[in-house]
């Protein structure tokens, strides 16, 4: 093999691994019927918003891009097979998509923030009718929200998001317990659940970039702070038992909460929650997250489009199951 042939064969390597994302739906912020505050009359449920639920789809060619995956691997791990003077591959032997024992190293996670250090916030001022302090309040349980859906660890790996479930507002947390899982729009999707057995981690570091935006909002006759959240969370995972199998998976979180008195207290309310992830499929409804590993049966939806940055936090979200670069 000659030099021209190594460098075609790595640039199309590096090109194969593709991913993608989806979007999944949740009624937000109540059931259709139930006023979104029991106690403000006349405030109605709003109509349902899309939430972003990201999956991973092979395009066409499924086997082509498989190979051209593993190849990226080989070149990545065993560069000297590509070498005229290497040896040769056995004939069976498994590789690593990453340095299991460092995880998201190469990947721009590996700068990021561990855990909730990540869920940076902004500085708390007076806003929207609120002192500076039950600003501060406010931003506080927005963190803590957040920690409770995307890092805790019963809720990452399949179980009931109960530490989710008791920091929301009590008009909010019977109707979220109640909908987890709604077959037409799950709750779930609220917080960052793996499908039940389908992972396990493969360090307790989860990697966390991010920004928040506060400003104020004005609803009928309510007015307070809002909390624009855009976030990336990073997890890596295997299959069960099989650490060799080990990717990273990214969560990229926006949504809004919103923070204001009510009957003399102050409420933290989450408008609006959810995430895109990737690699995941896009073929699933149940509000879990379904990693797509390299040896994962086809998705029944195909990835469409130009390839995104999952690391990207400024980037158009799509309603489509979308393509997007290896994590």
């Amino acid at each position: 093999m000659d030099a021209d042939e190594q460098r075609r064969m790595r640039s199309s390597a590096k090109k194969g691994a593709r991913s993608a994302s989806n979007e999944g739906k949740v009624r937000f912020p109540g059931r259709p019927g139930r006023r979104r505050d029991a106690g403000r009359p006349g405030w109605d449920t709003p109509p349902p918003r899309p939430r972003r639920r990201a999956g991973r789809a092979w395009p066409a060619g499924a086997g082509i891009l498989i190979v051209l995956t593993a190849a990226a691997v080989l070149v990545t791990t065993r560069p000297d097979l590509f070498s005229p003077s290497g040896p040769l591959p056995g004939d069976t032997f498994e590789l690593a998509p990453v340095d299991v024992a460092h995880p998201f190293a190469g990947s721009p996670a590996e700068k990021y923030a561990d855990g909730i250090a990540g869920f940076t916030l902004p500085e708390a001022k007076a806003l929207g009718g609120l002192t500076k302090k039950d600003v501060a309040a406010g931003l506080e349980r927005t963190r803590e929200l957040l920690a409770a859906a995307y890092l805790d660890k019963k809720t990452v790996l399949g179980g009931k998001p109960e530490t989710f479930a008791k920091l929301l507002h009590r008009d909010q947390r019977g109707w979220f317990r109640e909908n987890l899982a709604d077959k037409e729009y799950a709750t779930r999707y609220m917080v960052h659940s793996f499908a039940p057995g389908s992972v396990e981690l493969t360090t307790d570091v989860i990697k966390v970039n991010g920004r928040a935006g506060l400003g104020t909002f004005k609803e009928k006759d309510l007015r307070g702070a809002s909390v624009k959240l855009n976030y990336l969370v990073v997890y890596a995972v295997h299959r069960p038992g099989r650490a060799l199998t080990m990717m990273r998976v990214v969560a990229h979180v926006t949504g809004e909460i919103q923070l204001f008195r009510q009957d003399g207290r102050l409420v933290t309310w989450v408008e609006d929650l959810g995430a895109s992830v990737t690699p995941a499929r896009c073929d699933t409804e149940d509000g879990f997250v379904h990693p797509y590993f390299d040896d994962s049966p086809p998705d029944k939806v195909q990835a469409t489009g130009k390839p995104q940055d999952p690391y990207a936090l400024d980037q158009p979200q799509s309603d489509d199951c979308t393509t997007t670069d290896a994590t």
